[in-house]
């Protein structure tokens, strides 16, 4: 197998640098942005397993020369190692009821690190194969424990422990996302709520998702959180995007 890494990328490109594949014969695993540059990438990585080879470069212009207009470089490292570890940011979702479920299942293939926490073993044991889950009574203490720069989604069974969540959120000042399930009356009510307390409530989102719809249905409240979250914890890597449609 060959890993494909991309070094540099520069200018106008389909994917930054630290994105991989991994090429074996027959099969290609993960992406480096598609297009013709790909197809180049696996045909040098295939080349290299016929031959032994161990490691590689490509320097490819995205230019018509290759059939590809977004104008940038990519400078492709090829080797036979496994995967690089990505600190993806952990998202610590409170409540494991059908919206929680949805939006860990949501998040589990994005760039993060989703954790279903809940009081109750019954609901916890309806996640989906693979989602991290933490049975605890005190999911407050989650929160104060959890590293700077994480996400914090409340969406549990119990308005009373959502306030309390959120407040506990709120009391920190470097999280990267604070959302709570809820309408416009329920944001309104915690205002009240925190303002006794001497809270900010401007970083937290209530209702997560709203947005993009006011559908109900659990599966859409979670696609949209999802994008929302996600907005929210790339926007604040600082990491600069070049769209490119190939």
């Amino acid at each position: 197998m060959i890993r494909v890494r991309v070094i540099k990328a520069r200018g106008s490109t389909p994917r930054d640098a630290g994105a991989e594949m991994f090429v074996e014969a027959t099969r290609v695993t993960g992406t480096i942005g598609g297009g013709q540059m790909e197809y180049m990438a696996i045909d040098r990585a295939r080349q290299m397993l016929v031959r032994g080879e161990m490691q590689a470069d490509m320097d490819i212009p995205l230019g018509p020369e290759i059939g590809q207009c977004c104008g940038g470089r990519v400078h492709l490292h090829l080797d036979r190692n496994g995967p690089t570890r990505e600190a993806h940011p952990d998202v610590l979702i409170f409540g494991a009821g059908h919206v929680g479920r949805a939006l860990a299942q949501a998040l589990q293939p994005l760039p993060t690190n989703p954790l279903l926490i809940d009081t109750r073993a019954d609901e916890l044991a309806q996640a989906a194969p693979g989602i991290p889950t933490k049975l605890t009574p005190l999911p407050e203490a989650e929160i104060r424990a959890a590293r700077p720069g994480s996400a914090v989604v409340i969406v549990t069974h119990d308005h009373a422990l959502d306030f309390l969540l959120a407040a506990e959120a709120l009391a920190r000042r470097d999280l990267a996302y604070i959302g709570m399930i809820g309408s416009a009356t329920k944001r309104a009510k915690f205002t009240r709520f925190a303002k006794d307390r001497g809270l900010d409530t401007s970083p937290l989102i209530c209702p997560i998702g709203a947005g993009f719809s006011h559908d109900k249905r659990p599966a859409v409240i979670a696609a949209f959180a999802a994008a929302e979250l996600i907005a929210r914890l790339t926007t604040t890597s600082s990491v600069t995007k070049y769209p490119c449609n190939n």
